[in-house]
């Protein structure tokens, strides 16, 4: 949907572009030459009421020149700098909730076209721990949001629940010829749950980021269904240049990386800095169709995206 969105928005900033270029340029002159004809042909000053009736904009007109340059406004700020996104599933828990609204910061990873997303101004590139949005790998038209693990080069093991990078070496990262494992500390116990199991809270102390994962200590992981890469073992995962591999932050209730494998450079969106609005839902079972509705703000968790 955000992509046919993008596609509208373009062509209706551009439709109305035009027609507020065609009204500047060829109907508002004629409206004054209009009006000067008017002036000379009169004997006396011509009143308030005809001048504006003479220089009014045709109504066909006028609704498009009026909404161009708010439309225009929406596209550029929308396209190049922040979009808002509204988080639909628990599995960034508990950095994001169901019913978080975020703004993502689309200025981050480069600038590029609403429409083809071909980037044309190179500003930066992820780094180990930064929460991104992109398009899904397997249906480019769904926007997941997850936490990047591996860099270009990067070598990740996830196993018994323990993560273990082995950074890609570089002429200025010397300590990349060991895997070290991302210290994880107890935080709490039950403060969030899947259905009716208590999920165990830590705090991930990332390279570069620290930030807080759930681990559900009651099932094993799902490695016979993780990715598997020619060459490297089950829970191994080698990032291919170009790519970036990514998790949940709720380790056991993430569709991420580990199952589909790497985030094409290309597919990502850009960064979430803010929460922007949170809501609770509760579920109504009164209507014909089941559904949640809001039934508070959670002003708590409004800031910034750690």
């Amino acid at each position: 949907m955000a992509v046919y969105f993008s596609i509208f928005l373009v062509i209706l900033t551009a439709v109305c572009g035009v027609i507020w270029l065609y009204d500047r340029y060829v109907l508002l002159p004629q409206r004054k030459v209009k009006l000067a004809t008017a002036q000379e042909q009169c004997e006396g000053e011509l009143s308030e009421e005809v001048k504006e009736k003479i220089l009014a904009i045709p109504f066909l007109i006028d609704t498009p020149v009026q909404i161009f340059p708010v439309i225009a406004f929406v596209l550029i700020l929308r396209s190049f700098l922040y979009e808002p996104f509204q988080i639909p599933s628990g599995s960034m828990m508990p950095t994001l909730l169901d019913g978080d609204f975020i703004l993502v910061n689309k200025f981050n990873y480069g600038l590029r076209d609403p429409v083809a997303r071909n980037k044309f101004v190179e500003v930066g590139l992820p780094e180990r721990g930064d929460v991104v949005v992109f398009k899904y790998p397997i249906d480019t038209k769904v926007d997941y949001i997850k936490r990047v693990i591996g860099l270009p080069g990067d070598r990740i093991i996830y196993r018994n629940k323990s993560l273990y990078i082995k950074t890609a070496c570089s002429e200025t990262n010397t300590d990349c010829n060991e895997f070290k494992q991302v210290v994880t500390t107890f935080v709490s116990n039950g403060d969030y749950s899947d259905g009716n199991v208590e999920l165990t809270r830590y705090t991930s102390a990332m390279p570069n980021k620290t930030h807080d994962i759930l681990v559900n200590n009651q099932i094993l992981p799902r490695t016979a269904n993780y990715y598997q890469q020619s060459g490297s073992q089950r829970d191994e995962f080698v990032v291919p240049q170009g790519q970036y591999f990514v998790m949940g932050d709720n380790r056991d209730n993430s569709l991420d990386g580990r199952f589909w494998g790497f985030v094409p450079e290309e597919n990502l969106v850009g960064e979430a800095v803010f929460i922007w609005m949170s809501f609770d839902f509760e579920r109504d079972d009164t209507s014909f169709l089941p559904r949640w509705v809001p039934t508070g703000v959670r002003f708590e968790r409004l800031g910034s995206i750690h």
